[in-house]
């Protein structure tokens, strides 16, 4: 295939070879199959991204660290360069968190290196060696759910234990290899100390895990980790390794200012409902 733009500076200065394929494109970035040697591996070209998808990104950006003060005060400014830092530091918030989950042996992509504003990983596979599915596209019996729902939310305390927060997990950027599902995905990472929306979005990760898994095992339905693990790392006794019951008490009588619990109960009965459907079609057949 025609070389994109973003990948010739790769192969000029031979960090890959040849762009085998296109893998996938969104809104932030596109993704490329390559070959490095005798490896096949994956090459992340990122988008420049308008000033609107900045305002959208404000949530994420709190607690983040930037690298020297001047580019700080840019950032602050809104300015044209402040705007380019800011695009700069989004996509090395990737890097970074991938290098910093894989040491701490949260199942992400090996990363390769980051060149020219482009991230060389790990292409995930399954069985067959094929381009692995999203968790959102495969079909799994009730004991492979439960397993897979033990492994990521096992993964999501490692990542709160390092002090981060995926921030935008769903059943679309978990890829299931042949070892068993593998995260992806992380310029919208958040710092879990530094963040005051982390609380909702660790949640709302669990949660949008746990809807999509429910659908196949739905006593998982009626699961509270996010809750547990939450409680458990503000009084500091979360560990990578802590067992978790999936039972929490709740404070009924505290406000839920931020309606994380409705929107719970709102994904956990839809859920629900596709479970029944498919139970029904299921007896027609």
């Amino acid at each position: 295939m025609k070389t994109p733009a973003g990948l010739q500076a790769l192969i000029d200065d031979g960090v890959i070879d040849a762009v085998l394929r296109p893998l996938k494109s969104g809104k932030e970035a596109s993704v490329y199959v390559v070959r490095a040697g005798d490896d096949v591996r994956c090459a992340k070209v990122y988008k420049d991204m308008a000033q609107r998808s900045f305002q959208q990104r404000v949530q994420y950006q709190e607690g983040r660290k930037v690298r020297g003060s001047r580019e700080a005060r840019a950032i602050g400014k809104a300015s044209k360069y402040g705007r380019k830092q800011q695009e700069t530091a989004w996509k090395n918030t990737e890097v970074d968190a991938l290098y910093q989950l894989r040491e701490a042996g949260v199942r992400v992509p090996e990363p390769h290196g980051y060149f020219h504003g482009v991230l060389v990983m790990e292409l995930v596979v399954d069985a067959a060696g094929h381009s692995a599915p999203r968790l959102g596209e495969v079909e799994l019996s009730p004991e492979q759910a439960r397993t897979f729902h033990a492994f990521l939310v096992r993964q999501i305390v490692k990542m709160l234990c390092s002090g981060l927060v995926h921030g935008d997990l769903s059943p679309y950027n978990v890829l299931v290899a042949a070892d068993g599902p593998v995260v992806i995905d992380f310029p919208q990472v958040v710092s879990a100390a530094g963040n005051n929306a982390a609380r909702t979005m660790l949640l709302r990760d669990v949660n949008n895990i746990t809807a999509c898994l429910g659908g196949w095992a739905p006593e998982l339905l009626d699961t509270w980790y996010g809750e547990e693990m939450w409680a458990l790392f503000e009084a500091g006794e979360l560990r990578p390794d802590t067992g978790l019951t999936g039972v929490f008490e709740h404070d009924e009588s505290a406000p839920d200012i931020d309606g994380v619990r409705h929107a719970i109960n709102d994904a956990r009965e839809e859920a629900l409902i596709r479970q029944q459907g498919r139970e029904a079609a299921a007896e027609e057949d």
